[in-house]
């Protein structure tokens, strides 16, 4: 959606947060998060959703090739686990998944064409 920079922090605020993937907010759990629209230079990132609540971060520290609007990023071992404990919180619609063994392997700062 857009990236928020500050002196101290930058923060990368995704479509996406706590309603599609609980998992860290609720427990703490981590998952590899990349830029797949950027081969620009690594700085770190907090990825946190739309939700102003300070629970909806996927990702805390985490370095990314420079975040910019309407880039893609892939939230790695979601899993079928990990959607089905998404939810309507806040009557955010059910987001579009992907599932892909091409993602698996691919490698830091890919082009991704359009998924769908």
């Amino acid at each position: 959606m857009y990236v928020k920079n500050y002196t101290d922090k930058n923060f990368a605020v995704t479509d996406a947060g706590m309603t599609e993937l609980i998992r860290p907010a609720l427990y703490g759990a981590y998952h590899k998060v990349v830029n797949l629209s950027s081969c620009n230079a690594e700085s770190p990132y907090d990825v946190v959703g739309p939700i102003c609540e300070s629970s909806d971060t996927l990702a805390k520290d985490c370095m990314l090739a420079e975040v910019s609007r309407g880039n893609l990023l892939a939230v790695y071992s979601s899993g079928a686990y990990g959607e089905v404990m998404t939810s309507a919180y806040n009557l955010r619609p059910k987001a579009q998944v992907v599932y892909s063994d091409q993602l698996a392997t691919a490698q830091n700062n890919v082009q991704l064409k359009k998924a769908v």
